[in-house]
């Protein structure tokens, strides 16, 4: 059985072909990589390449990509449309194939760490790597992009790096390493060239301005062509379709008197993604996936690969060590949210509803639920990080498992301390939600009560193995916080 992961680095280069080349070529470098697409875009100044690699050489493709893209983009002197940090922007790992999403974020946090030894960029980890809720989204960290970030990471503790020094690379910045599920990088074009009706179409469809669930938008100007552009990244398809962007995006565009000129995919789109989308636009009232001869195909050859949420519980239950409590903790918080989105949600269109207070309170159970989701499976590979450290010959096990002990101490911290905040959240949701909604709020509460018994149990199991005396006095300040 093949195991690959797919990865997707953004490089702030997009109109020198010469130089995206050059990175092309050292991601190539490595036995066994596949280069699947490359997107230059000259108004972004921003280059995508999407390459698959096994497991054990994906990392070190990344590494050397991001190494020639430091040597040759000096970030004082680049402009363009996008926002960015890093000369290596941005790099996600993606499961591709036999390989589930713990791998992915073991891949991310070596990848950070290599990045610092050999490069000394600076690395923060978002998505399933992220390591404190507020740096779970990309955008939150880019904020101010390199020049802000810059002169705020060396006085603001909260802006520090999640490796390296408070300082950054004085040409490459920062590069912000992770691992997500298949991400859409989707651009509708307007029949305008005001960036303002961009910047509004995008403010009221995107997730964090109480929109779609799923869709990071902004408004950029497309100078070359005269027209402005809602630029956006679609993180679960399944859950919010191509075709419910564009036809969202259409209304708000015909709201401001205009229209939709085009749409562009930057990169490569699963196929699924656009079987929802032909199903939608054409209407077939016999379409399903097992139309499709690929599909087909690929079921006879392979046998179906079941739903998510079984695949989960499976492997719960199966006889391994991850994923374990600590991962189902984290599932029950992000069960807990979910509910929490869901009562807020209803509750707003409700006649006479305080639409004010639930709206946003609808936007953060999400983002949190989100969150709880990439903990479970960056749970799961500090885990398997300490397992690793075990199997090492005793001469060269006691640094590498200190650091490994003191993650699979930090996660579960970390889902403590966001359930404490969402266990706030769903104490004011009840004070302003319908009574016939009770006993979701009772369910969601019950669940969030579970998940900061799991956590809590998870840090002290860990702690009682760490050495370092001060991570240690912190770790139990830090839990000391947090209500039973």
């Amino acid at each position: 059985m093949r195991r690959l992961i797919e990865c997707v680095p953004n490089f702030s280069e997009g109109r020198d072909a010469a130089v995206v080349e050059e990175i092309v070529g050292a991601i190539q470098s490595v036995e066994g990589v596949a280069v699947l697409d490359v997107e230059m875009d000259a108004d972004h100044n921003r280059s995508v390449v999407t390459f698959a690699a096994p497991v054990e050489g994906v990392g070190e493709a990344a590494l050397r990509g991001v190494e020639r893209a430091a040597q040759r983009i000096d970030l004082n002197r680049h402009s363009g449309a996008h926002p960015r940090i890093g000369a290596a922007d941005v790099v996600p790992f993606v499961p591709l194939e036999g390989v589930e999403m713990a791998e992915c974020v073991a891949v991310a946090y070596w990848a950070g760490e290599e990045i610092w030894r050999r490069l000394r960029i600076p690395v923060y980890y978002y998505e399933a790597a992220a390591r404190m809720p507020e740096r779970v989204n990309l955008e939150k960290i880019r904020r101010g992009q390199f020049e802000g970030l810059r002169e705020e990471v060396r006085s603001d503790p909260k802006r520090c790096p999640d490796v390296g020094e408070a300082d950054l690379h004085p040409t490459a910045g920062a590069t912000v390493v992770g691992a997500r599920k298949f991400l859409i990088a989707y651009n509708i074009n307007l029949s305008t060239p005001e960036v303002a009706v961009a910047q509004r179409i995008a403010k009221r469809v995107r997730a964090s301005s109480g929109g779609m669930p799923f869709v990071k938008a902004m408004g950029v100007e497309l100078k070359e062509r005269g027209l402005a552009q809602v630029s956006m990244n679609l993180t679960d398809f399944e859950q919010t379709p191509l075709h419910a962007v564009f036809e969202a995006v259409g209304r708000e565009a015909e709201k401001e008197g205009t229209s939709i000129q085009s749409s562009e995919i930057v990169g490569l789109i699963p196929r699924k993604a656009l079987e929802a989308a032909a199903t939608y636009f054409v209407k077939a009232e016999n379409f399903r996936p097992g139309l499709v001869l690929e599909n087909r195909l690929a079921e006879a050859m392979t046998g179906s690969a079941g739903e998510g949420l079984k695949q989960f519980l499976d492997r719960v239950a199966a006889p391994t060590a991850t994923p374990g409590g600590g991962s189902a903790a984290a599932a029950a918080a992000a069960l807990a949210a979910s509910l929490g989105a869901m009562v807020a949600g209803l509750a707003a269109g409700k006649k006479g509803a305080a639409v004010a207070e639930l709206e946003p309170l609808a936007a953060g159970f999400r983002q949190t639920r989100e969150f709880f989701e990439k903990a479970v499976w960056r749970d799961a590979a500090s885990y398997e990080a300490v397992r690793a450290a075990y199997r090492r010959p005793k001469e060269q096990r006691a640094g590498p498992l200190e650091a490994a002990l003191q993650g699979a101490a930090s996660a579960p911290l970390e889902v403590a301390e966001a359930v404490q905040a969402l266990e706030a959240s769903l104490g004011q949701l009840r004070r302003v939600a319908p009574a016939a909604m009770s006993s979701d709020l009772e369910t969601a509460a019950a669940l969030a009560a579970a998940a900061m018994r799991g956590a809590r149990a998870n840090v002290e199991v860990n702690l009682a193995e760490i050495r370092d005396q001060d991570f240690r006095r912190d770790a139990e300040r830090r839990l000391s916080r947090v209500s039973r």
